[in-house]
């Protein structure tokens, strides 16, 4: 059952993904997280709200750019862990 588990803790796409050129949002649990291919880089912006990216611009609460990279993408997904690991407000 190798081909149903996720391909890590956000079920992102492999890099391949975004080297097409792709854009990727998704969500887990509370946290949102939009990541979008750029100039050999990976923006990603993040945010708590229960709304779509298109709605929430106002709300994003981080962003950061990696390199378009095996690295980068290794990186981006430790961004996302410590911004998921950050306490909510209640």
């Amino acid at each position: 059952m190798e081909e149903h588990m996720p391909r890590n803790a956000f079920d992102i796409p492999k890099i391949f993904y975004f080297e097409a050129g792709n854009v990727h949002t998704g969500s887990r649990k509370h946290l949102r997280y939009r990541v979008d291919p750029a100039e050999n880089q990976l923006k990603v912006e993040v945010w708590r709200k229960d709304l779509c990216y298109e709605l929430v611009q106002d709300a994003i609460e981080a962003t950061e750019t990696f390199p378009q990279t095996e690295e980068g993408f290794q990186q981006m997904l430790d961004f996302l862990q410590a911004e998921y690991d950050k306490p909510t407000e209640t």
